[in-house]
This record gives C-alpha cells, sequence and structure tokens, in this order.
C-alpha cells in the first residue's frame, strides 16, 4: 500500500493522471472533463493567449501542413506503386503524364519540409517561453516524440521516388544506423529489411511512411491537443513579466 500512495504521489503519475479514482461526483465529473472528445476545447480563453505574437500561431500551422500531407499523400497513393523499377516510372508519369500531377508532388514535398520546419520552431518558442516547466513537463515530452516522428516521416518518403537523390540519401542514413555502437548492423538491417537498398528496404520504407508513423503521429497530436487543454492552455507568464509597461 505504501508503495501504491508513493506511485500516486509522484510528480509522472499527477502529470498523466489530475483527478482520483471515480468513487464520488467530484471525480467522476473530473474524468469527463479530462476526456478529450468530451472537452476539447476550453470554456473561455484569456485575450492575451491568442496574440499572435504570443505562439506565432506555429502548433496550428504545423497541424495544417500535416493536414496538407495527409490530402496530397492520399492523392498520390493513387498513381504510386511500391516496387523497382515501377515507383520511378511512376513519379515521371506524375511529371509528364498526369494532369497536375507536378503540382501535387510539390505540394507534398514543400509542405513535409514546412512541417519539420514549423515544427522545429515551435518546440524552440515553447523552450525559450519556458511552458515546458510543470505541470507541463508531459506535453514537452510528447512533443519531443511528435518532433522526432515528423522528421522520420520526412526521412522515410525519401526513398519513394527511387531516384539517385534517394537512394544515396537513404544510404547516408543508413550508414549512420551502422555507426551506432553495438547495435548499428541490427538498427541497419531492421531499417532496410535486409544489408542493402532494394525492393525490400522500398517496401518497408512505404509501409512505414503510409501507415505505421502517420497513425503514430495521429495518435500524439491527439495526446498532445488534449493535455494543452488540460494543463490550462496556453503558458501565460504572470502579468507584466515579459511584456512591455
Amino acid at each position: 500500500m505504501m508503495d501504491l500512495a508513493r506511485i500516486t504521489r509522484s510528480r509522472v503519475f499527477r502529470s498523466l493522471v489530475r483527478h482520483g479514482y471515480p468513487d464520488s461526483n467530484r471525480n467522476r465529473a473530473l474524468a469527463v472533463f479530462s476526456n478529450f472528445f468530451l472537452h476539447v476545447h476550453p470554456v473561455k480563453v484569456r485575450l492575451r493567449a491568442i496574440r499572435f505574437t504570443r505562439t506565432f500561431y506555429l502548433g496550428g500551422l504545423s497541424l495544417a501542413a500535416f493536414f496538407l500531407l495527409v490530402v496530397s499523400g492520399l492523392m498520390l497513393m493513387f498513381y504510386y506503386h511500391p516496387s523497382v523499377p515501377r515507383a520511378y516510372e511512376d513519379m515521371k508519369d506524375l511529371e509528364f503524364v498526369v494532369s497536375s500531377g507536378v503540382f501535387l508532388r510539390n505540394l507534398h514535398r514543400w509542405s513535409a519540409h514546412a512541417m519539420v520546419a514549423l515544427v522545429f520552431l515551435h518546440m524552440t518558442r515553447v523552450f525559450f517561453a519556458g511552458a515546458y516547466r510543470p505541470p507541463r513537463e508531459f506535453n514537452w515530452v510528447i512533443g519531443v516524440l511528435l518532433f522526432v516522428l515528423t522528421v522520420l516521416l520526412s526521412y522515410t518518403g525519401y526513398l519513394l521516388p527511387w531516384d539517385q537523390l534517394a537512394f544515396w540519401a537513404v544510404t547516408v542514413g543508413a550508414n549512420m544506423a551502422n555507426a551506432v555502437p553495438a547495435l548499428g548492423p541490427y538498427a541497419k538491417f531492421l531499417l532496410l529489411g535486409g544489408t542493402t537498398i532494394n525492393e525490400n528496404a522500398l517496401i518497408r520504407f512505404y509501409v512505414l511512411h503510409c501507415m505505421l508513423l502517420p497513425m503514430l503521429l495521429l495518435v500524439g497530436i491527439a495526446v498532445h491537443l488534449w493535455r494543452v487543454r488540460k494543463d490550462g492552455g496556453i503558458y501565460l507568464p504572470p502579468p507584466g513579466e515579459g511584456e512591455n509597461p
């Protein structure tokens, strides 16, 4: 019992669970309010919390870039086959045969670059604003994981065109994984599905890029937004601190 009480009083547990066991009306109400689907929007927001200079809307812009990636990626899947050498031929068809194919591919590509930059800038703003402090430390960890997933999404999409740039970029990344002490060769084999970059690697990157990583990112974004609401919305310093008189 002492160990259980120590766990429930720890900072990690109190960061994850903000209410007690639902054995009373108060705790049952708090359980409903803590539900993402029932209480995603706050009742009211302070006016200074939604100023452009407070957040630069970087979080919302990152979410908008992800939405563009999902829509353009789904449309690209209609014209793409993850096989050798069909993948490269499909890229050429998008450039010369498919109507607005170049626009669709470039929209997906530049949205990916923009998302990586926006998420990085968003994390930089959160860090320098001190919004990672308790009780928001759990959400900061989720943000770091979301940034890692964003970079992995960008990296796995690099191989899909199956051209020289994609081949050598993934070769560099695989060699970096291989340089990890002790686990390097195993990490490279797990990443490529073999010892060389071939069709096995292409299929593996396709599944990661189009299915597994987007699903993990969606779950992470949902939890991230939920914690933003539950932790009191946007971090605000005390009135007068960090503001011009």
